[in-house]
């Protein structure tokens, strides 16, 4: 973004946008961060969001312009039929009892007339701050009538009293309120507000529908990622959806005929290199009990565990299939195997162990972590734990660690950290990048870290 403002400096009549830009671009992060991050809602919203503006538009323009232009006049035309009533008792005589004027307003005006006499208006009372009603009568009131008044709009009443100061009386008036201002506008809100909440609910009908493929396929792909069976996967949902489940179909297709042929191709390779080595093992036995025959047996034994970790890097864990495991239980036979072999072994496991992994592959990537431990160093401490859904264990060590900068490299194939570990220690370099290889298959990752011990820490962290 810097250097964008940077460069529309140097524009003529354009460096004045730089600010803008910077502004628009910290204004943009606000929202993001506000914003639903999921698919579903954003859609949601850019469905409703124009409804509610447009809806707010018209309110504005009907309760502003239709709604106080008609109330206004409904009011001008109540403040008229007062006017003549006025014009009369001041113009012409009535009778004691104004029983004419009453009758007037009872038959022909439809209020309710009288004549009181001449006491002080009450005082004014408080007024709602949008009260059309009163803003509306009042203005007529003084524009044409011109004499000391008081009304009284405030309440749920049907009714609007007005009382009008005369020469040597009150003229008090009671009118239906809805002879002063437009009484029916709710219908219109009603009708706009329930068509729209139809068709948001219709909107959000279709909506489901055309989200449900697209959450199919992701987690159809986060399933297969993960190395878990993707069963009963179909395309569907509009074209492009359906041609995105099609070419996911398509490449989990051709990933499952690779593995297949790289399998069967290792089963191959693995039987001729252990024919040959039993050959070997059986052309030893024969010789006599030298050194140059221990030699060549220890050189054969490590031949063959080179080959095995060689297989196992290669096949992965394809062909095993998800269950539900105790990692506690886990941990415990990783400790007991350790213990048989001479190692100081400690694992520890808070709270509910069962989650649902490949049992034989996550053992591999462990007793990987535990034995690498135990090669470097005299005690490997495992700690396990399932928080937020997500399974982490760590293993730590009191050897001599690996220095941060070379810790990713240690999980590069056949790549060996002699200068920070023991030259001495035989090992095919494949130990660190086979237990990832297993954590990446599960959905998580492997990581290295400096131990509490002083060693090396490895923390595998996978969803449970």
């Amino acid at each position: 973004m810097s250097s964008l403002a940077a460069y529309l400096r140097r524009i003529p009549f354009m460096s004045a946008l730089a600010p803008l830009l910077v502004v628009y671009r910290f204004m943009s992060r606000i929202i993001y961060r506000v914003m639903p991050k999921g698919l579903f809602t954003r859609t949601f919203l850019i469905i409703v969001a124009p409804i509610v503006i447009l809806q707010s538009v018209l309110v504005f323009v009907f309760m502003e312009r239709h709604y106080q232009l008609v109330s206004r006049r409904m009011s001008e035309a109540v403040v008229r039929e007062l006017a003549a009533v006025v014009y009369i008792l001041d113009n012409y005589p009535q009778d004691p009892e104004n029983r004419t004027i009453e009758a007037l307003g009872s038959t022909a005006l439809g209020m309710s007339i009288s004549v009181m006499p001449l006491e002080p208006l009450p005082a004014p009372t408080q007024k709602p701050f949008f009260d059309v009603i009163d803003k509306e009568l009042s203005l007529a009131i003084s524009q044409r009538i011109g004499k000391p008044f008081w009304i009284d709009t405030v309440g749920r009443s049907r009714f609007v009293e007005i009382r009008i100061q005369l020469a040597d009386s009150i003229l008090r008036v009671f009118t239906r309120r809805s002879q002063t201002y437009a009484s029916n506008s709710h219908i219109f809100l009603v009708w706009m507000f329930s068509t729209s909440l139809v068709l948001v609910v219709i909107a959000l009908l279709f909506l489901r529908n055309q989200i449900r493929p697209i959450v199919r396929l992701a987690t159809a792909a986060d399933a297969f990622g993960k190395g878990r069976p993707v069963e009963d996967f179909r395309a569907s949902g509009a074209r492009e959806v359906r041609q995105a489940s099609l070419a996911f179909i398509d490449m989990r297709r051709r990933i499952e005929r690779q593995i297949e042929q790289r399998t069967t191709m290792l089963a191959g390779v693995s039987h001729d290199l252990r024919t040959i080595l039993t050959r070997l093992r059986l052309q030893l036995a024969f010789l006599d009990d030298t050194s140059e025959r221990d030699a060549m047996r220890k050189d054969i034994d490590e031949m063959t565990h080179m080959l095995e970790d060689y297989l196992a890097f290669a096949s992965g864990d394809a062909d095993e299939d998800i269950e539900t495991v105790d990692m506690a239980l886990l941990l415990e036979e990783i400790e007991e195997e350790a213990e048989i072999s001479g190692n100081d072994v400690k694992t520890f496991f808070e709270g509910e162990g069962e989650t649902k992994v490949k049992r034989l592959s996550m053992k591999r990537c462990l007793a990987n972590l535990v034995v690498n431990g135990c090669k470097y160093g005299n005690r490997v401490e495992v700690h396990g734990r399932i928080d937020n859904r997500w399974l982490t264990v760590t293993v730590d060590d009191d050897g001599p660690g690996i220095p941060p900068e070379e810790r990713e490299n240690a999980f590069r194939a056949f790549h060996r950290l002699d200068i920070a570990r023991n030259m001495d220690e035989s090992g095919s370099g494949l130990g660190l990048a086979i237990a990832r290889d297993i954590a990446r298959g599960h959905g998580g990752d492997l990581y290295l870290e400096s131990s509490l011990l002083g060693g090396l820490r490895a923390r595998l962290r996978i969803p449970a």
